[in-house]
């Protein structure tokens, strides 16, 4: 699973193994240790909620996806989730989950667990 942020936006893209992992068992996760700390993000199925939610706590970042979805998502032909979120301070934060395709340039990184790219077809 990868993560990408920039500004108030958060990407998790996930290859094919992780979302039949993460549907099978409704969670998922990976850690970067930076020697002192350990910063952790995760996706997690939860009931009672609007597609997509985020918690920070403790050093991790969690998205949260309605647990109907979860379970559905690897055999979909959907790409994945996004939803905008309100601050209490009023702020925007916006959530994207999706399956992760082969890039369409040249990467140094092994693609073979990444979805077709439909622009390659």
């Amino acid at each position: 699973m990868k993560i990408r942020i920039r500004g108030n936006s958060i990407r998790y893209r996930l290859t094919k193994s992780e979302v039949e992992t993460f549907c099978n068992t409704g969670r998922l996760e990976e850690t970067t240790d930076f020697g002192n700390t350990i910063f952790t993000y995760a996706l997690e199925a939860k009931e009672g909620i609007d597609t997509l939610a985020a918690q920070f706590r403790d050093q991790t970042i969690t998205l949260f996806l309605e647990t109907g979805m979860s379970k559905i998502w690897f055999e979909s032909n959907q790409i994945g989730f996004s939803r905008s979120v309100r601050g209490l301070n009023g702020s925007e934060l916006k959530l994207l989950i999706e399956k992760d395709f082969v890039c369409m340039d040249e990467r140094e990184e092994d693609q073979s667990d990444n979805y077709p790219n439909p622009k390659m077809r």
